[in-house]
């Protein structure tokens, strides 16, 4: 069986995920994008504290997304999670283009959000567990692209289309992702290391035959799947990793507040600074292009040096632009600055994903990441209020560049405080258990 050539494309997984993400992203950051349409504008004329009050609740259904959904990836397949999730914030997009008040409106947000939430963790265990074991960084880093690509997609339907026909036709395009759902059903294969775990060994070889896997994928020993099967989150805590998933678990909750406060009102902070409703997304479509660039680039050198050290050049990156910005510089010098923290927001949370998917073993994979997403949520919950108050306050550029700096500033600390040696030795007795 090792000799057989894999009948099947690894690329259409990665595709598959890749359009999933992309999805994702275009549904989550449509918000920042279109708030510049919603604020003070006919049909809701919401206020800049209301506005940051449902952007605030909405990523509590992304706590929730990532907390449950991706626990119960580990316990019910990565498929079937991956398929339902993409639906529901799908559709939930659709009823938020046909909302009739901005209180649905707030109700599907959240429904949105919580189908987001549940996506990526189990997107990225899949991605991780079929990627060559060579180049797990490089294929994990371009899957992970689809989120900053979902965001310029945001960016440009909002320029395109927002001071013309309002926010209704940008959020249904955020429906497409429907288009993806029978692909993913019929065309995704299930994750064989959640198969052993359920002890459908043969099925397992079978897929592992099929996609020229054998002998590459992480096949856990009977105690792992004995942890999985009671409790996947029990894992997360057991032989010396609970110091390191506590790190992790803080450094992603300063990561995505600095994404989720920037990425959410720097399109409202400009337009107060004088710029245009055009000009002001086109900062934010800025942001977006750097976290994409960003993320291929960070992903090509993890491949060498590993994603600590590219998390922790993100975090300074984007602090320093951030307080470039808070100089109030030229329109051309301040969008080569927001595209800078475009790289040092969600390109620094893409390898924060890779870290995570390499520390954690396949049987409790998608739980470590979907944990930390989740309690990484509440730096998210708190960034678009935190970016609310500064607005409502008359802060401006400079107060609000300064004031999200900040957080990044830290998150540098705390990775370069995070342990590896538990990481090297788990990836050593891993191995260990490969070969036995």
């Amino acid at each position: 069986m090792n000799s057989n050539a894999p009948r099947k494309s690894l690329a259409v997984i990665f595709v598959l995920c890749w359009l999933g993400l992309l999805a994702d992203g275009y549904d989550l950051y449509v918000y920042g994008a279109t708030l510049p349409g919603l604020i003070g504008h006919p049909p809701f004329n919401v206020t800049p504290a209301a506005a940051g009050a449902v952007g605030s609740i909405a990523l509590v259904g992304m706590l929730l997304g990532s907390l449950i959904v991706g626990t119960l990836t580990d316990r019910l397949g990565r498929r079937r999670i991956f398929v339902s999730a993409l639906a529901l914030f799908s559709l939930a997009m659709l009823a938020c283009a046909a909302a009739p008040s901005w209180e649905l409106f707030a109700v599907f947000r959240f429904v949105a959000c919580f189908g987001v939430g549940g996506l990526l963790p189990t997107a990225v265990a899949l991605t991780n567990e079929f990627a060559p074991p060579g180049r797990k960084s490089l294929v994990l880093g371009a899957v992970l692209t689809g989120p900053a690509v979902g965001t310029v997609v945001a960016s440009l339907s909002s320029l395109a289309l927002l001071e013309g026909s309002g926010f209704r036709p940008v959020y249904a395009i955020g429906a497409a992702g429907l288009l993806i759902v029978p692909f993913a059903w019929f065309l995704l294969p299930e994750s064989p290391s959640f198969l052993r775990t359920q002890l459908r060994t043969a099925e397992a070889d079978r897929l592992e035959a099929a996609y020229g896997l054998t002998g590459s994928t992480e096949s856990p020993a009977p105690s792992a799947v004995r942890s999985t099967r009671i409790s996947p989150t029990r894992a997360l805590f057991a032989e010396g990793t609970a110091r390191t998933t506590v790190l992790l678990w803080a450094i992603t909750v300063l990561s995505l507040l600095t994404i989720f406060g920037v990425s959410t009102w720097l399109p409202q902070i400009m337009r107060t600074a004088g710029f245009g409703v055009g000009s002001s997304v086109s900062f934010l479509l800025a942001y977006s292009v750097g976290a994409v660039v960003g993320t291929v680039l960070a992903s090509i050198a993890s491949q060498k040096f590993g994603p600590r050290p590219l998390v922790i050049v993100g975090f300074v990156s984007a602090a320093a632009a951030l307080l470039l910005m808070s100089t109030n510089p030229p329109a051309a010098l301040m969008t080569v600055l927001a595209a800078v923290a475009g790289f040092g927001g969600l390109g620094t949370q893409n390898m924060i994903n890779d870290f995570i998917a390499q520390y954690y073993p396949a049987a409790t994979r998608a739980t470590g990441l979907g944990w930390a997403l989740a309690v990484g949520r509440l730096g998210a919950i708190a960034g678009p209020t935190y970016g609310a108050l500064l607005v409502s306050f008359g802060g401006g550029v400079p107060v609000a560049a300064m004031a999200f700096a900040a957080p990044a500033l830290i998150g540098a600390v705390l990775m370069l405080a995070l342990r590896t040696r538990t990481a090297r030795r788990l990836a050593v007795a891993a191995d260990a258990e490969l070969v036995a």
